[in-house]
């Protein structure tokens, strides 16, 4: 079968089966296609508790599904592959978490929403990339501190910190996403005598050399709306997150120019879950293989930080 023709029975089925596919933006394109909804993983798996749907299939990585069954206890997710896991989230282990909270016992734990959900129920707050900043000034203020405990990705953390004026003790100190990471500063200057006239927009998981560069820092939503909110001059973009976000802004927004700023950002993990894969999970919904199910005593621990980031945003 042809990618349009599985596509076309992707849709049959969810059709059939009332089945509802989220996709975050760094899926391959033609499973972007045949999403009922994309975005970044907290967005989508805030939408999941907003369908009706019984079966969810979340196309994204791990932590991503499991946030989402922690929001919506009584549904079903799955994941196209249960092999699409992120290894910046694996940098931070509960019992890790543990032995950070009993080295600074008076700080607050703030973790990313890019983290198991064992590791969310050891938490005080979660935060995104467009909030971290924000979260970390609000929950040391509320626990009169100077400083907070932040994992796992250690560069998020710098920017947070860097932003807030709270110090963040990082949680690894080596934590990373090895796509965004990888961008240096000679990529930047390499882009700019290219493109002159394109706006260089960067991720907050990048290092800090290289968000100071930039011309934009934000998470893949931030990013997107800065572009989809762009003037028509503005028409220009060079793009420092994974090639699936610009991809998509390609579709969405013909008549501005993308660029990718190195052919590097590119995450293996998030093009696991392929069109063939998401099609045969529409054809074995009740296959355990392929559902991702937090325990509800974790789901109910871990729901608490992921409230307190809602009520603080």
């Amino acid at each position: 079968m042809s990618v349009k023709q599985i596509q076309e029975e992707i849709h049959r089925l969810k059709k059939q089966t009332e089945t509802t596919i989220l996709a975050h933006y760094y899926q391959p394109i033609e499973v972007q296609e045949v999403a009922d909804h994309l975005g970044d993983s907290l967005g989508l798996s805030r939408l999941a508790n907003e369908t009706n749907s019984e079966y969810i299939i979340f196309a994204g990585v791990d932590f991503m599904a499991e946030t989402a069954s922690i929001l919506n206890q009584d549904k079903h997710v799955l994941i196209p592959n249960p092999e699409s896991c992120c290894p910046m989230a694996a940098y931070l282990t509960a019992e890790k978490v543990r032995a950070f909270k009993r080295q600074h016992p008076n700080l607050p734990v703030v973790v990313y929403v890019n983290s198991t959900a064992d590791v969310k129920a050891e938490s005080d707050i979660c935060c995104t990339s467009s909030n971290a900043a924000k979260i970390v000034k609000e929950i040391s203020s509320f626990m009169g501190t100077e400083a907070v405990l932040f994992g796992p990705d250690a560069n998020l953390g710098d920017y947070a910190e860097q932003i807030s004026g709270i110090k963040c003790i990082k949680m690894p100190a080596e934590g990373n996403c090895y796509v965004h990471s990888q961008l240096t500063i000679e990529d930047l200057e390499n882009i700019r005598s290219i493109y002159p006239n394109g706006q260089v927009l960067v991720h907050p998981e990048c290092i800090r050399d290289v968000r100071e560069l930039a011309d934009f820092v934000g998470s893949t939503a931030q990013m997107y709306n800065r572009v989809k909110n762009s003037s028509i001059v503005d028409n220009e973009f060079c793009i420092g997150t994974e090639k699936g976000l610009m991809e998509r802004m390609a579709q969405d927004f013909p008549n501005k120019v993308f660029h990718l700023i190195s052919e590097k950002l590119l995450c293996s993990n998030m093009k696991k879950n392929t069109i063939e894969l998401t099609k045969y999970v529409l054809e074995h919904l009740d296959d355990p293989m392929f559902e991702v199910k937090v325990p509800p005593e974790i789901a109910k621990k871990a729901l608490e930080p992921i409230e307190k980031m809602l009520e603080y945003s």
